[in-house]
């Protein structure tokens, strides 16, 4: 007989990767709730998203992340809860947080993290407390006793690889390209709706518990050096290739204003600090996705480049 399935709470549902993840719950057979406000469904595209969802099976609870008593009336239906909100709402999950520690039911959480390392970042006091407000919460999970899974998928693909790591294009570059520092530092790619199965896979795995889950997938990780010769063999042509200086990359980011500077700050923290790479995965106590389920098939780098060329 097939175990149970856990049953799991979606809050950002309608977002990116909060909507792949409520369609990943459903592949992988996990009864499948999502928290919705009332404001989403005056919202065109997010409603088309949330139709979509209910059909596919996913059953919508309104509720939102300031109104405590929907909050706990949602978490009491299900074992696990996974939030996918934007970076600017992170700290929105305290009173979330609150909720769980008072139901009291939940068997794992997952906040929104979903990027670099939080606690690994080298980037302090640059960055606008992006990562500060994701460790804060990190510190809240951990003295509520709340049992954990933290997901630390680095880089979208969506996120700096459509132009080939050049934060002023649109699409990758066709004759010269810009490389940060000395090239060699390596950064990691991974397609949402792949970070979506690795983090629903975690779900009712004793591995993960209390642990971070790392993606580093083979072929998903490289240094712009490299990025520049798999591109370049695609297009059947050499790049002029322009080195940036670590100097020159801290001036641009002085010189753009927030938020815009933001994109040049995390190729920064990657490609010059070479944060997503630069520890060892075991050594730090975590685990990495890739090795706990080698059954996942994902999108590689080549692959997804392959749809530009």
């Amino acid at each position: 007989m097939e175990e149970k399935r856990s049953r799991v709470l979606i809050v950002g549902a309608t977002g990116k990767l909060g909507y792949e993840l409520a369609k990943a719950s459903l592949r992988f057979s996990h009864p499948t709730f999502a928290l919705v406000r009332d404001s989403a469904f005056a919202d065109p595209d997010k409603l088309v998203k949330l139709r979509s969802l209910s059909d596919a099976g996913v059953t919508l609870l309104k509720g939102s992340l300031q109104d405590e008593k929907s909050l706990i009336e949602a978490i009491k239906k299900v074992d696990v809860v996974i939030c996918a909100v934007n970076s600017t709402q992170i700290l929105d999950q305290k009173l979330l947080i609150q909720a769980i520690k008072k139901a009291g039911s939940i068997n794992r959480f997952i906040p929104s993290e979903f990027g670099l390392d939080p606690d690994k970042v080298q980037i302090s006091g640059m960055d606008y407390n992006f990562y500060l407000r994701k460790a804060e919460i990190r510190r809240l999970v951990e003295a509520e006793g709340i049992p954990y899974t933290f997901i630390s998928c680095n880089f979208f693909m969506s996120c700096l690889l459509p132009s080939l790591v050049q934060p002023e294009l649109k699409a990758p570059p066709r004759d010269q390209m810009k490389i940060y520092g000395d090239g060699y530092k390596k950064g990691v790619f991974v397609k949402e709706c792949d970070v979506a199965a690795f983090t629903i896979s975690t779900l009712d795995d004793p591995r993960t518990l209390n642990k971070v889950l790392y993606l580093r997938p083979p072929g998903n990780v490289y240094s712009m050096n490299e990025l520049a010769d798999i591109w370049e063999t695609k297009i059947a042509k050499k790049l002029r290739k322009m080195y940036i200086s670590e100097e020159e990359l801290l001036h641009k980011i002085r010189e753009t204003p927030y938020p815009d500077n933001m994109l040049f700050i995390f190729v920064y923290s990657v490609f010059i600090k070479g944060d997503q790479t630069y520890f060892n995965i075991d050594s730090s106590g975590g685990l990495e996705g890739t090795q706990l389920y080698p059954h996942l098939k994902y999108t590689t780098i080549s692959e997804y480049l392959d749809t530009l060329v």
